[in-house]
């Protein structure tokens, strides 16, 4: 719905009839599940609070989703953040700061009535007192939340308090204007933009995959992640971290007067001729705001399959599961362990030409050739439940969810399935087959997992080897057969590789990183043993029996072939055990 559309006064509900309830009007709106508003009242009548409040704060609902059904349950009027007042609107008998700790803001005081934006204007206990303070008849208006807070700190929050809370500035400033002109001041100095981009340009010599950098009291600490390891790398004087937020959030185009709630934003830069983009994100923390850049570099992805540290009988398997015409792949694994590049490199298998290939990502990291991509906003209600519904209506072929996070999500993406797509998408489990117990959790029935889950592929990303530094080992039998290398090492040898460190690896031993797999193919066994409830523990040694090989195994293999070490596979898989 459009703000013009929500700024229209919704119908009154008559006298006498019952007022849908607010979880009944999701539903019927397909805003929300029936099994999210089980788990969402549940999670009222523990915490307390209005239902639409939990929803936001458990992420099941979007803030324009709950506001549209309020509109409508309520017979309000919805008022944009376009719509607030420039200026504070002064009202006898209301202190600011009564006004920020209620989240009032009024709008407009005319002919003895007082019209206030507020986030929860079915307060009644809130409204007579603010009819008793003003002596004024009360009309409440529906506002976000979020943009509510947003402008009630904006006019009546003290610019000074700010000011001492973040230690930033010798004195009081005037204005929110004198405020972000200073902020501007300190990012555009010589010696700030030189720092910042020593430190942007320093991923390419470390080839670090992200930025981190966090205030404390003794000073700003810079640390980067190399090959999945985070490495510290210097301390810059505490009094420039406002200096070196503000240039990061001036080059991210990101609100540099925000310092009190997260914001994420983008650089697109060149780096010694690289095209590298920078993800940002900022997160408030007690000594200022921690930032932290996801380096995306396009020069250094990989998007072939045989390069990405697949097994052959794996990558066959898998790229099996590729040609299907219709069904749901799933990879599976940790934060930042590459699954995204892997769905990346599978469309890139796909003829473009005759397909329609859709995704559906948050955020769109690469773009590629041929492919449709969509980037999911949540602030303005486009989930990726909300996107796939329509993406459903573009007749694809091929559909890349970026993350399956909620039931609806799911449900959908089995229908999709059914209905003769080919969805690809990722979770967050720890095993392949964990990943058919998340799929159980979030609603969707066993006999439909078995219609429509093809394979589930389960990875991590682990160091290689420094070549120039490795040495070999010589491991005992016993040593051998307790690891479960023998089975793995060719006949008679012995022989492993361990790291060393040398300049060229920066004295860590290890250089680049590589996958490893495990590939659960749903066969007849799988489809038995999932009808029959069986839980993880048991699909996994269902898999096992299948032909499986483990994480674990898996890197076994390319510790026997020297690409790693065995240390190096216990770090990575150590929570699967060895086998």
């Amino acid at each position: 719905m459009t703000q013009a559309a929500l700024a229209i006064q919704a119908p009154p509900v008559a006298q006498g009839d019952a007022r849908p309830r607010l979880g009944e009007l999701l539903l019927r709106r397909n805003r929300l599940g029936a099994r999210d508003l089980e788990q969402a009242l549940a999670a009222q009548g523990e915490m307390g609070g209005l239902l639409g409040h939990v929803l936001i704060r458990l992420g099941l609902v979007a803030e324009n989703d709950v506001a549209e059904a309020l509109v409508e349950q309520l017979g309000l009027v919805f008022v944009p953040a376009a719509s607030f007042p420039q200026e504070a609107v002064e009202v006898p008998g209301l202190t600011a700061e009564y006004l920020v700790a209620h989240g009032v803001l009024p709008l407009a005081v005319a002919d003895g009535t007082l019209t206030a934006a507020l986030a929860e204007p079915q307060n009644t206990f809130l409204l007579k007192a603010l009819a008793l303070a003003t002596g004024l008849r009360v009309e409440p208006r529906l506002a976000l939340e979020s943009e509510l807070r947003a402008a009630l700190d904006r006019l009546y929050v003290q610019q000074d308090e700010a000011d001492d809370a973040e230690g930033l500035l010798d004195g009081p400033l005037g204005s929110d204007s004198e405020f972000v002109e200073h902020l501007k001041d300190l990012a555009t100095e010589a010696p700030v933009i030189r720092l910042v981009n020593q430190i942007i340009s320093r991923v390419i010599d470390l080839r670090a995959s992200d930025i981190h950098i966090e205030p404390y009291e003794d000073g700003v600490h810079i640390r980067y992640r190399v090959d999945g390891v985070l490495h510290r790398a210097e301390v810059a004087e505490a009094a420039l971290a406002a200096a070196i937020t503000s240039r990061i959030k001036l080059l991210a185009h990101l609100n540099i007067a925000e310092r009190r709630l997260p914001q994420d934003g983008r650089i697109k830069t060149r780096v010694k001729g690289h095209e590298i983009d920078l993800r940002v994100s900022t997160l408030p923390t007690v000594h200022g705001e921690s930032v932290v850049m996801r380096v995306l570099d396009r020069a250094s992805i990989r998007l072939e399959l045989e390069d990405m540290g697949f097994s052959p009988d794996t990558l066959q398997r898998f790229r099996s599961l590729i040609d299907r015409p219709h069904g749901i792949l799933l990879v599976t694994g940790p934060t930042g362990s590459g699954k995204t590049t892997t769905l990346y490199a599978a469309l890139a298998k796909l003829d473009a030409e005759t397909l329609k290939i859709i995704t559906v990502e948050d955020p769109v990291e690469y773009q590629l050739g041929g492919v449709n991509q969509v980037q999911v906003h949540t602030q303005i209600g486009m989930s990726f439940a909300h996107a796939l519904r329509s993406i459903l209506r573009q007749d694809p072929d091929v559909i890349m969810i970026g993350e399956m996070r909620d039931t609806e999500t799911a449900q959908i993406a089995v229908q999709s399935s059914l209905t003769g797509h080919l969805v690809l998408s990722t979770l967050h489990t720890n095993t392949a087959a964990g990943a058919i117990v998340r799929l159980e959790d979030m609603g969707v029935e066993r006999y439909l997992i078995t219609s429509t889950v093809n394979g589930v592929l389960s990875q991590r990303l682990l160091r290689t080897l420094c070549p120039s530094c490795r040495t070999a080992t010589e491991l005992p039998d016993e040593a051998l057969a307790r690891s479960g290398l023998a089975r793995f090492m060719p006949a008679g040898r012995r022989t492993v590789y361990t790291a060393v460190g040398c300049p060229d690896c920066k004295h860590s031993g290890y250089r680049g990183r590589t996958s490893v797999h495990e590939l659960f193919v749903m066969d007849d066994a799988a489809h038995k043993a999932i009808l029959a409830g069986a839980d993880a523990t048991t699909l996994h040694n269902v898999a096992r029996q299948g032909g499986m090989l483990t994480l674990y195994e898996d890197g076994l293999r390319k510790v026997a072939a020297g690409i790693t070490s065995l240390e190096e596979v216990l770090r990575v898989t150590q929570d699967q055990g060895n086998g």
